[in-house]
């Protein structure tokens, strides 16, 4: 019980480190919010001015929960690039810290912003489009699809954060390739089966896909987390897999990053 004490404790040490930081930086922080209320707001007018109440929810969901997973994923994906701006890379990965420990504060920490920074946008929009019929909406579908694609990001989100960790100098930018590639095909604002065959297999090794299709169906069409199972075991799946093989790959960079001296704070 000792040792889970101080494990969970370690976790938390993490997470609060992450809230100072967020504290620090509000600044830049409202100016993200900002930007990603207007973003949303832009996308969604395209149903409006199409004048189809479908196409309106269509695109606020894809805008609502792109922006969850997409902070989520950048939390993860930039833990290391922060801790190199910050200085803090060396002491970080030397200390007798357990790299679960702090994968678990950090995640824990994303999925709480994620959650917060989400709801807000999500209380704008609804104050613009308040004619919106939700009487069918399923908010348990949503709910379980945003947990179930959130394990299954952190995974993504864990391998991605490798690129700043053995690419000093370019490594940050290369995650954001990787964001940009999966909102290209994951049907965010669109289905995809606009796209060319190719992506369509990308589409379906995105863990987004089937989030956004099963939020969607929740929201639009009040499905059931049963109805949609095969968006579910798709998801299960990915997180089954995603999440050790990333564990695992994190700790081959890691251990590579020490041995050639990569923790350092600039190239």
């Amino acid at each position: 019980m000792t040792a889970l004490r101080d494990e969970v404790r370690a976790s938390y040490a993490f997470a609060e480190r992450n809230f100072y930081l967020t504290r620090r930086t509000w600044a830049w922080e409202v100016s993200f919010l900002v930007y990603s209320v207007a973003s949303a707001l832009s996308i969604t007018l395209i149903g409006v001015d199409q004048q189809s109440t479908k196409l309106v929810l269509s695109l606020m969901v894809g805008a609502i929960f792109w922006n969850y997973l997409s902070v989520v994923f950048g939390w993860i994906a930039e833990t290391i690039a922060v801790e190199r701006w910050e200085g803090t890379l060396e002491y970080t990965m030397m200390a007798p810290i357990r790299r679960s420990s702090r994968l678990i504060g950090q995640v824990a920490y994303a999925m709480v912003y994620g959650l917060i920074h989400t709801g807000l946008i999500f209380l704008v929009l609804l104050v613009f489009f308040r004619d919106l019929d939700l009487s069918r909406a399923n908010p348990g579908t949503a709910f379980a699809f945003m947990a179930l694609g959130s394990f299954s990001f952190v995974g993504v989100g864990i391998m991605a954060a490798i690129l700043p960790l053995l690419y000093v100098e370019r490594g940050a930018q290369m995650t954001f390739v990787v964001q940009s590639a999966l909102l290209l095909v994951s049907g965010v604002y669109y289905p995809i089966e606009v796209l060319p065959g190719w992506m369509q297999v990308l589409a379906h090794l995105s863990p987004a896909t089937y989030v956004l299709d099963g939020v969607r169906k929740g929201i639009i069409d009040g499905a059931s987390v049963t109805d949609l199972w095969y968006d579910v075991w798709p998801l299960i799946v990915l997180g089954a897999f995603l999440i050790p093989f990333s564990l695992r790959s994190f700790g081959r960079a890691e251990a590579y990053a020490k041995r050639t001296g990569k923790l350092k704070r600039v190239g």
